[in-house]
């Protein structure tokens, strides 16, 4: 395979000049998002909106920049992105969409309308069969991302706690399957009913195909049955409650092939591009209600058709400068006990891992690891 090219821009900009939106969009359309045919096609633009609290995601003009290149192309862009499986702000469509308007995402500022792409509860997908899936077979992904016929990706390319970065890969893998489809690549147990949320509503058992609930009459409450119970989650995403729920202990190295595979389930077949902006780095998720102080410097935009080597053009930036002061990373670094691991990523959070995700991302066909760099001024 050839090399793939990524396109990168830094975050300078002159006095009195263009700024940063406008330089985004001078990227991607260097970067040949025109090429895609947009004409009455709907485009899903997949983001994280941040957790309540955390402060350290992209700013809704990234997104309007995005969004007003597709319209300019004649395309009708929305944003996206899938309900958590964790309970937060943003585990239900409503409350998801409360979370994006208080940071700073409704259609006015955006220019576009925003969709939950698993819908109301998260129990809204459909099954994407996943070629040469050594993990996973059928990706559970949110119906509105797989209806569109565009799929672009923008990345606020950060640390993570458990994957080492969250990337291109991480933001559509994860982000793009339903509640179901993130309990799949976190875990493939069977829940567990915390008896006093529980409220004995039997929504849940609405949901269950496989007699894998049943409800205590004396109790009122529901219980799992673990002989029929096939673990699909669907119940997650019925209960109102958060009284179900999975433990995520699926090794780091099967967490990450199946986030990969997930992500070819949702890019595979269709017209895609993919953005990330390596700013604000914090060590951890946007998907925590807080963020600690970044643990790199703001490097740039960067952009391609492939989000493999986008990741790795992102990782390899970050390994070329040096940590900021005072941050998680450094902090490590500075300890008397510290194990040098030449890896920034590994440094701020040993227990985390990242190198199987893009090793298995190439093996399975999403793109390239090889790249050429071409910056835009």
């Amino acid at each position: 395979m050839e090399k793939a090219k990524v396109y990168f821009t830094d975050f300078h900009t002159k006095a009195f000049g263009d700024g940063l939106p406008s330089k985004l969009k001078k990227l991607i359309k260097a970067a040949g998002i025109g090429r895609i045919d947009m004409d009455g096609k709907f485009a899903a633009i997949k983001l994280h909106f941040g957790e309540l609290g955390n402060i350290s995601f992209l700013r809704p003009n990234y997104a309007k920049a995005v969004a007003d290149v597709v319209k300019e192309l004649g395309g009708h862009p929305f944003l996206t992105d899938c309900n958590t499986l964790y309970p937060g702000s943003r585990k239900n469509a409503l409350e998801h969409l409360y979370c994006a308007w208080e940071n700073g995402f409704t259609p006015l500022t955006v220019g576009c309308p925003i969709l939950i792409g698993d819908g109301l509860k998260g129990t809204d997908d459909i099954s994407v069969p996943v070629k040469g899936g050594e993990y996973i077979k059928e990706a559970k992904i949110g119906r509105a991302i797989m209806d569109a016929d565009i799929f672009i990706s923008l990345t606020h390319f950060k640390g993570h706690e458990m994957t080492g970065f969250g990337g291109a890969i991480k933001n559509i893998g994860m982000g793009c399957g339903s509640r179901a489809g993130k309990k799949d690549q976190h875990n493939d147990g069977k829940p567990s009913i915390d008896s006093e949320k529980c409220r004995g509503c039997r929504r849940c058992q609405q949901e269950c195909a496989n007699n894998g609930l049943e409800f205590d009459s004396s109790s009122k409450k529901m219980h799992i049955n673990p002989e029929n119970c096939v673990g699909c989650g669907r119940c997650l995403g019925a209960c109102n409650f958060d009284a179900i729920s999975f433990d995520s202990d699926a090794a780091l190295s099967d967490l990450n092939c199946r986030m990969a595979e997930y992500t070819k389930a949702v890019v595979d077949g269709r017209p895609c591009f993919h953005i990330s902006l390596v700013v604000d780095v914090s060590p951890n998720c946007d998907c925590h209600c807080e963020n600690d102080m970044p643990i790199l410097p703001n490097i740039g935009m960067f952009a391609s058709f492939d989000p493999l080597a986008l990741d790795q053009a992102c990782v390899d930036a970050c390994m070329a400068v040096d940590p900021l002061p005072g941050g998680q990373l450094a902090k490590n670094m500075a300890k008397p006990d510290f194990v040098d691991h030449h890896d920034h990523f590994t440094n701020s959070t040993p227990e985390s891992e990242w190198r199987t995700c893009l090793e298995h991302a190439e093996k399975i066909g999403i793109g390239t690891r090889e790249y050429e760099l071409i910056t835009i001024e």
